[in-house]
């Protein structure tokens, strides 16, 4: 409701009205994502922020 009403200021009929994939879509869920981090980039990661 946050996404709608405040961000992308949809008035409350409009929102309502939306299907979820209308929503989704709006909100930004189809939207490409990035493929991800690969082991190398996860390894140099822990290097510099080792757990202990």
């Amino acid at each position: 409701m946050h996404v709608g009403l405040c961000l992308l200021r949809l008035p409350p009929r409009d929102f309502w009205a939306l299907t979820p994939v209308e929503f989704s879509a709006m909100a930004g869920g189809s939207r490409r994502h990035g493929a991800g981090m690969e082991r190398a980039g996860l390894d140099a990661l822990m290097r510099a922020f080792p757990d202990g």
